[in-house]
């Protein structure tokens, strides 16, 4: 069987052989417990882990001892979200915006069970947020304001530099999700004034299982209630023995993250979008034109069904939109924030590029597109009762 053309990279990425070689000894002779610093096994690993805590937090301009290692980006948003309200006293109020990721959502309305005030803010047809309505919206006992960085269906970049800023100039705790934009998008928590970052390393050609929490140390030091203990590791946040092996995976995938191959994947995503629109310019594209992650494409077949379309393009791997999601056989939550009515958005379709995807990769992918496009309009009720 011929392996399909991979175009689902935003659900997660290849492993690189750079990583895998960087996790290798680490699985093997290298095996000590980072905590266990009474004997050279437990030092390397430690040293290990602390080069790469240093390296991931050079990546946003933090001090080391501001990453907290998680399990992913959905545990640690977990941590910040619980963690900041439990930490306050009393009930208190919580900004976000309709689009975030459901581990964001989720975890507001079980804060919300609690008794928690959840403000949820709509977003423009682009899927961007107005921060003047996150401005209007902080209120005296506003805890936490949580806004992604990019969105994992529709690639819409937020203005979280502005954000932040409102956030600073309110005492406002602020929590960006850069599960899609680490590695991808220059980010700098100083300047952006982030106080939460959340990041993991699986969608940047790094291992799962393995995430990062950034908690502000200074200027104030953030404080918050540990969610889960059991020996008080990292710093006192998140117990548990560290995984080396995922650690230095994670901290040689951010090592070898470079500008040069967002530029080429939005050389290939320009390449895909225009060699379906001009075949089919019927197409709808979702998201921002403007303010766009270079690998995402997200695009409606009017008139036709995604699910039908996926399985009848055997040879590209893609995805209706989140992989948290694909359960659910509700419209994403993302298409109808942004104004799409159901049928359009049980006919979208995300493809996300790649490290290793290639110029004739998505050539072919085009013809494959838009031969089972073709097909399938043919065949379509519409243009049935057309010629009828």
């Amino acid at each position: 069987m011929i392996k399909p053309i991979y175009l689902d990279n935003q659900a997660t990425t290849p492993v690189d052989s750079r990583v895998k070689d960087a996790m290798i000894p680490y699985l093997s002779d290298q095996f000590g417990n980072a905590s266990s610093i009474h004997h050279s096994f437990g030092r390397h690993a430690k040293e290990a882990v602390e080069n790469s805590r240093k390296i991931l937090a050079n990546e946003i301009n933090a001090r080391p001892k501001e990453i907290v290692f998680t399990s992913g980006a959905t545990e640690s948003i977990n941590l910040a979200i619980r963690g900041i309200c439990e930490q306050n006293s009393g009930i208190g109020h919580i900004i976000t915006q309709a689009t975030e990721h459901k581990a964001v959502l989720d975890t507001c309305d079980a804060m919300a069970k609690k008794g928690w005030d959840i403000t949820i803010l709509p977003v423009y047809t682009d899927g961007r947020v107005d921060p003047s309505h996150v401005k209007n919206a902080i209120r005296d006992n506003t805890a936490l304001v949580a806004i992604m960085h990019a969105n994992n269906e529709i690639g819409t970049i937020q203005p979280i530099a502005e954000i932040g800023s409102i956030c600073r100039n309110s005492r406002a705790t602020f929590l960006v999700d850069a599960s899609q934009s680490y590695g991808k998008l220059p980010i700098d928590v100083e300047t952006m004034q982030i106080d939460f970052l959340a990041a993991t390393a699986h969608k940047i050609y790094g291992p799962k299982g393995i995430g990062l929490l950034y908690v502000k140390g200074k200027s104030p030091k953030l404080k918050m209630t540990t969610q889960i203990t059991g020996g008080g590791h990292e710093y006192g946040l998140r117990s548990g023995t560290l995984p080396v092996h995922q650690i230095v995976g994670f901290g040689k995938a951010i090592e070898i993250c470079n500008t040069m191959e967002n530029e080429k994947m939005a050389i290939l995503q320009k390449m895909l979008i225009d060699g379906i629109v001009t075949a089919h310019p019927d197409v709808q594209l979702n998201g921002s034109q403007e303010y766009r992650l270079g690998n995402n494409i997200n695009i409606s077949f009017p008139g036709l069904d995604a699910e039908t379309l996926i399985i009848k393009m055997k040879g590209i791997a893609c995805s209706t939109g989140s992989a948290c999601s694909t359960t659910n056989l509700e419209p994403s939550h993302v298409l109808k924030a942004i104004a799409l009515n159901n049928e359009i958005a049980h006919s979208s379709i995300r493809f996300s590029l790649g490290r290793f995807n290639t110029k004739e990769e998505i050539l072919t992918a085009i013809e494959e597109i838009g031969c089972i496009l073709s097909e399938m309009k043919d065949k379509s009720p519409r243009n049935l009762l057309i010629l009828n």
